[in-house]
């Protein structure tokens, strides 16, 4: 297609878009950006709920992911079409927001899309439908404010049974008790309070993975884990009590900034040479061991003489040590990231019971426990391959998630799709007060909430029509926690099987999946232009040989 041109009284044609651009507008590319945002959501849809399935993902490269977590699947997906990157983002978004729901995000903003087109086939502008979306959004969140059960953010049985319904669906589901347990205590220990607020960077909570063993070997560690091993085999691979210096400057001798040249014409000036190199290395080491370390983590390198020298002195030495982690470590342990040596004082060092290499199957290992009121902790991740430990740190971190979102705002709802299908009745109802056309929006953005408990039933191989009925029948005599148990097969309380969520959860569910379906519906008019062609120079081409861009 070439670029749009339009025709002039004189008849001669104007050019206003660079050649090779292709345009799609009205009607055509609000369904164009539709379908695309659909079929995101059709990827995703199949592997909603504890009976839902994993999507294997091979890149370019050949590396595996095999995964049923929505913000995951999407990231690795090379997806091209500008309305399904908008999908991406939203579950993206998600992830970052509250840690949990990206799967169901991707559902729910794909069910809006299909009863939105449905409208826009009757001839409802998209405006009407987008205003009136934002209106059922906003009663929904208070509907659900409302449904919301307040909860003790103390109450570590409630927090266990949170992280154990996010790890329902995955593929550590057997073993959900045990890695809930490590997430909430997880949590407790990096929790802290400022001005009478609970503040929870999940970031101080250090997940290192090592395949080999079963999901049941992983463990918390009070303290850091650093897949590092001490640099001197003389060293103490063992420390009780340990003081530790964090330096951030390597422990050479710099190179000049400038190109030097020594010219040595006797064995004598080599020697003097040396003598100086290893005299400038012990002051390094000595400053270090009168300050009372015993264990030196370092950011840079340290030179082989000065190995030797912290060997002799019985410091046990690690280096190479990433920038997160000496942060890690300095809030574990209570040191100080010194920047030069001269500046290290015995004021600076860190307390930890104990520091230790372990050989954990091939490979060495750090650890560093016992923190006085440690601020920053480890999960060590472990599974029987690469692909399982994976999963279960992508496990852990939605666990971790929930479990800060129920301290932070301590209400919880059902799982199972139960809050959707009350707001879905309760939004119905709501609608017939509002007047035109919205209330047909409104309507329409009811029925897509059934979207979240329906593909539960359909992936546990349930009758949906079914399952519509029975919902509707029990929430319409009051049984609010009515929803899908994908185990027994039918419809239950989901309240007293424990399915339970943070309410912060459901609330970021709504406003995201409303949000991108008011965004992709106000689209239209797509203007692309055309894709740089390689040309065998390796110069990059956008004429028309060098094609088109079309998001069909």
């Amino acid at each position: 297609m070439s670029a749009p041109v339009y025709p002039v009284a004189a008849g001669q044609p104007i050019l206003i878009l660079k050649e090779g651009t292709s345009r799609s507008k009205g009607r055509e590319a609000m369904k164009r950006n539709i379908l695309a945002a659909k079929t995101v959501a059709e990827i995703v849809k199949s592997s909603l709920g504890p009976k839902g399935m994993d999507k294997m993902l091979v890149d370019s490269l050949g590396d595996v992911v095999i995964t049923n977590d929505g913000a995951t699947m999407l990231k690795e997906m090379e997806i091209e079409h500008p309305a399904a990157k908008m999908m991406v983002e939203v579950a993206k978004a998600q992830d970052a927001e509250v840690g949990d729901g990206t799967t169901s995000v991707v559902v729910l903003a794909g069910s809006l899309l299909e009863k939105a087109e449905d409208l826009i086939e009757k001839d409802v502008h998209p405006t009407v439908i987008v205003e009136g979306y934002k209106k059922a959004a906003a009663k929904a969140l208070e509907i659900l404010g409302k449904l919301a059960k307040k909860i003790d953010p103390n109450d570590d049985e409630m927090l266990k049974k949170i992280a154990e319904t996010s790890m329902i669906s995955k593929l550590v589901a057997a073993d959900k008790e045990y890695l809930a347990e490590l997430a909430v205590k997880a949590v407790r220990h990096v929790m802290t309070e400022e001005d009478g607020k609970i503040k929870i960077d999940l970031d101080d909570i250090k997940i290192e993975k090592k395949q080999g063993g079963s999901i049941r070997d992983t463990i918390f560690v009070d303290g850091i884990v650093l897949d590092k091993e001490v640099v001197h085999s003389n060293m103490p691979k063992r420390i009780e009590n340990a003081k530790i210096a964090l330096i951030n400057a390597p422990l050479e001798i710099k190179k000049t900034e400038f190109d030097a040249r020594i010219n040595i014409t006797s064995p004598d000036q080599l020697k003097m040479f040396i003598e100086e190199e290893h005299r400038l290395l012990k002051e390094m080491v000595d400053k270090i061991v009168a300050t009372g370390a015993n264990v030196v983590i370092c950011q840079k390198g340290i030179d082989d003489i000065a190995q030797h020298y912290l060997a002799k002195a019985g410091v046990l030495a690690v280096r190479r040590v990433k920038q997160s982690d000496m942060e890690k470590i300095s809030k574990a342990t209570g040191a100080r990231i010194v920047n030069n040596i001269e500046e290290l004082t015995s004021e600076d060092l860190g307390t930890a019971e104990l520091v230790e290499e372990r050989k954990i199957e091939e490979d060495k290992f750090v650890f560093i426990e016992g923190c006085k009121q440690a601020k920053s902790v480890t999960i060590l991740a472990r599974g029987g391959n690469e692909r399982v430990v994976d999963e279960v740190e992508r496990s852990l971190r939605d666990a971790l998630s929930v479990v800060r979102d129920a301290i932070l705002k301590p209400a919880i709802v059902a799982g199972g799709g139960a809050p959707e299908a009350e707001l879905s009745q309760q939004i119905a109802q709501w609608a017939d007060s509002l007047s035109g056309r919205e209330q047909l929006a409104a309507k329409a953005f009811a029925e897509a909430l059934m979207a979240i408990p329906l593909t539960l039933a359909e992936n546990a191989g349930l009758d949906t029509i079914d399952i519509d009925v029975s919902l509707k029948a029990e929430h319409s005599k009051g049984n609010i926690w009515a929803g899908v148990d994908v185990f027994k097969g039918g419809v239950g309380d989901m309240m007293k099987n424990e399915v339970i969520e943070p309410v912060m959860v459901k609330e970021q569910l709504i406003k995201a999946a409303t949000e991108v379906a008011s965004m992709i519906l106000r689209i239209d008019d797509v203007i692309a232009a055309s894709k740089l062609k390689e040309e065998k120079g390796g110069k990059g081409e956008s004429g028309p040989e060098g094609g088109e861009t079309d998001f069909d």
